[in-house]
């Protein structure tokens, strides 16, 4: 081989091996002034450059850049104080800094200034993170803020049935959103059958929703992630919030164990819905033989404590703790009964951060997360006052789960920043436990499911590469594993993100993702009630599976600040599950009572969706908000359900509009309103009815056998039916007042503020014409909230 190539090679070397030595690494941590709290998504750029990153989840962040006299690293995030700091660049160095909040600054400045990261620098799409700060301002169901009910005001977010908090992610069920707190899965968020979620506002630090161009270290779900992260607790001070509410109280405390070293967290809500009603309900029944007395009432908690043990290592403990409890008892002179339904979630998780050079930040985790409900019946008979006959029934189901987590976070250089890292998981899964006693079918029945243990681990690694001043890719890779009694899955799931910069704050994104999904919800309502069943994979019934793909464009607008999105989108699923027509996962036939079997009772489909969505959002300033458009078809295909043909599940919705505005009118008045309008839901509802007949054995009066009638409904085809449009729209007014010791904010709103009466089922009913005397069927629409008026205080010191 000719010298001069070898020359040529000694010289290629050096000159890389210079250009290295030449660059230098500069890394920190960001807090938020006063209280020390770690910042995560912090903007963290070279001044007049396009190097630049974002602080992780626990607020570090790693910058390499070349070497010269001097640099000004700019610092900036939403809500907060842009900071720029000049600093001597001729060795790597570790700048940690506190960022102050907006309510710490003069409103010109704050107007004065960007400090939103832009959309269109950004190589993930499909992404959405929602400032609290806005969550709390935003008109809520009976005052409760909800960061579930705002993230269903999102384009691609379907709103389900009127009231519930469920979501449905671009053609998915309830069931195929990963909801993380804290990095614990919290696998059933509602309250009140739904009507709100286990999320106080008060103790949460971010919210964050991906709904497609997943990264690789996101796995287990098909259709989004929700991902949350509470807060720390003030190092320097003590600090507290709450609120009175129609329906429930609230309390977060929040201060120093050691100052600047430690803190803890906690956060209490309690409903009172049983205390304001008993009086009433016991007044209803003055004078009455049978007295039935309900009761509900729900709690959660939220706790966390950490510790620093200086700049290389930190150590935090959180927890949520919320349940539900529902029950009636009913009671007269020859019977009584107490009935019941209870649910509750429990999550536990272990931290430790551990820096282990400037680029190189890593995370481990060990996790719990609890979920279980059971229904309880007892009835008993009486006769002259001794018990005659007696019945009662237990229905229990759980899934527990216990994970060990390891997250690297490597930043290789200005144009590579690895993350790489693996979860596994020990489920246990108890999908039906009922025992009933008494006098049924002459036998004793017990029937105890057996619980299913399983693992499930995934390892990944991706890259956030910027090979040029236009171009960033994220590409990725993770590898799924799955074990049951008897089968194990291995799969591999590819996934890539890429963003093009075609002018000055306009990119072009794309994004591709493959995702599994190994746990399932079997529903009888599709409202992703408590009582659904979780269900692992088993050798009989394969893990879900989604490919998707998305392409769109986003672009920054420097004045007034607002940032719009235009996304595309397909999605394909395969093996997800449903009941079979008439099946549930409740026997009560005592003759196969023991050989109840959930893999018996489903089939498996697939389906498809794809659609167009379009926001336009503005965080800060006076007026702030978003308006979100989504254009979308969903379908879904089973063998056994519809006869094998095609249909539309309950929640495809053509149309989804969403329009959100925050203004403040002043330091003391803050408006705010949503308005929102969907197709109507898709509902399979009777098309006519018929009377069938049968000869009975019991004669008639004279003495000839009679014929007894019933009526029939017959049905169409699955969800042929389409109900009429939802709309609806929140106003809310808050006064906020400054006290020496604390602020004050009384809050008033009015639920469906026109009293629009959007359909929640439907049903056929025989109307009498009093003319002709003939009677018509006739369908009738229900609904379940006219306006609602609320209010609430709240208090801050």
């Amino acid at each position: 081989m000719p010298k001069t190539f070898y020359q040529l090679l000694v010289l290629v070397l050096v000159s890389v091996q210079a250009i290295a030595q030449e660059q230098i690494t500069i890394s920190g941590f960001v807090r938020e002034k006063g209280s020390l709290e770690l910042l995560p998504g912090v903007n963290v750029y070279l001044l007049n450059s396009t190097i630049g990153t974002v602080t992780n989840t626990y607020g570090f962040y790693s910058l390499t850049i070349p070497k010269s006299d001097s640099v000004t690293i700019s610092y900036s995030f939403v809500g907060y104080e842009r900071q720029e700091i000049r600093t001597g660049n001729v060795a790597s160095q570790q700048i940690d800094l506190s960022l102050a909040t907006a309510n710490q600054l003069e409103e010109v400045i704050i107007s004065g200034r960007r400090q939103d990261e832009k959309v269109s620098e950004s190589v993930q799409m499909s992404q959405i993170e929602i400032p609290i700060s806005q969550i709390k301002k935003i008109p809520a169901f009976f005052g409760e803020k909800d960061v579930i009910r705002v993230l269903q005001l999102m384009p691609g977010v379907q709103k389900g049935t009127e009231g519930q908090t469920g979501l449905y992610v671009r053609g998915g069920g309830p069931d195929q959103n990963l909801i993380i707190l804290d990095d614990a899965v919290v696998y059933n968020a509602s309250h009140l059958f739904g009507f709100f979620s286990v999320f106080n506002s008060d103790a949460l630090k971010s919210v964050e929703l991906t709904k497609g161009g997943f990264p690789a270290r996101y796995g287990g779900r098909l259709s989004s992630v929700v991902e949350m992260n509470m807060k720390e607790g003030s190092k320097e001070k003590l600090h507290g919030e709450g609120g009175i509410g129609l329906i429930s109280s609230r309390l977060t405390l929040e201060g120093p164990l050691a100052k600047k070293k430690s803190s803890f967290l906690i956060s209490a809500r309690r409903t009172y819905i049983d205390v304001l009603a008993a009086p009433l309900i016991a007044q209803q029944q003055v004078g009455q033989d049978s007295k039935v007395k309900p009761g509900y009432f729900f709690y959660d908690l939220n706790a966390k404590v950490n510790y620093d043990f200086g700049a290389k290592n930190k150590l935090y403990v959180s927890g949520y703790f919320g349940r539900d409890k529902f029950n009636i008892r009913e009671k007269s002179s020859d019977s009584q009964n107490r009935s019941g339904l209870n649910w509750g979630n429990a999550t536990a998780t272990l931290r430790w951060n551990h820096l282990i050079n400037q680029k190189l930040f890593v995370n481990t985790s060990l996790i719990y997360s609890h979920f279980n409900f059971n229904i309880f019946s007892n009835d008993k008979r009486y006769e002259k006052g001794v018990l005659t006959d007696e019945f009662s029934l237990k229905y229990n189901s759980l899934i527990r789960d216990y994970s060990l987590k390891t997250d690297f976070d490597y930043y290789l250089s200005a144009q590579h920043s690895l993350k790489f890292g693996a979860q596994v998981t020990a489920h246990r899964f108890v999908p039906s436990a009922l025992a009933l006693e008494g006098d049924f079918s002459d036998s004793d029945i017990d029937l105890q499911a057996k619980p299913i243990n399983t693992m499930e681990a995934g390892a990944y690694v991706e890259d956030t590469w910027h090979p040029f001043t236009t171009l960033k890719v994220n590409g990725g890779f993770r590898l799924s594993f799955f074990e049951t009694n008897s089968k194990i899955y291995v799969r591999p799931e590819p996934r890539i993100s890429a963003a093009l910069k075609l002018a000055k704050d306009f990119s072009m994104k794309a994004s591709y993702a493959k995702m599994n999904q190994y746990v399932h919800l079997l529903s009888n309502t599709g409202l992703g009630l408590p009582t659904d069943l979780w269900v692992p994979t088993t050798d009989r019934v394969a893990p879900q599976q989604s490919s998707q793909v998305a392409f769109g464009f986003a672009k920054d607008l420097e004045k007034p600040g607002l940032a719009l999105t235009l996304e595309g989108y397909y999605k394909k699923m395969n093996n997800i599950i449903s009941y079979k027509e008439g099946s549930s996962f409740i026997s009560l036939d005592g003759d196969n009572a023991n050989e109840l079997n959930w893999e018996d009772n489903i089939t498996t489909g697939k389906g498809w969706s794809y659609g167009a969505e379009f926001m336009v959002q503005k965080k800060t300033g006076k007026l702030s908000g978003w308006v979100g458009y989504t254009l979308s078809w969903t379908q879904w295909k089973f063998p056994e359900l519809n006869f094998g043909k095609t249909f539309y599940p309950r929640y495809d919705r053509r149309n989804d509009l969403s329009v959100v505005g925050i203004y403040e009118l002043s330091k003391r008045i803050t408006l705010s309103a949503t308005w929102v309008y969907g197709t109507g839901n898709a509902l399979t509802i009777p098309i006519s009815k018929f009377m069938t007949y049968e000869n009975r054995l019991v004669p008639n009066n004279w003495g000839i056998p009679a014929n007894s009638g019933s009526v029939t409904n017959e049905y169409g085809e699955k969800n042929g039916f389409r109900a009429e449009p939802y709309h609806r729209m929140d106003v809310a007014i808050q006064f906020h007042k400054k006290k020496k010791r604390h602020e004050r904010t009384w809050e008033f709103g009015l639920y469906n503020a026109y009293s629009r009466r959007n359909p929640f089922f439907y049903n056929i009913n025989s109307k009498l014409d009093e003319n002709t005397g003939q009677r018509t069927n006739v369908l009738t629409r229900y609904s379940l909230f006219p306006v609602l008026p609320s209010f609430s205080y709240n208090f801050k010191f």
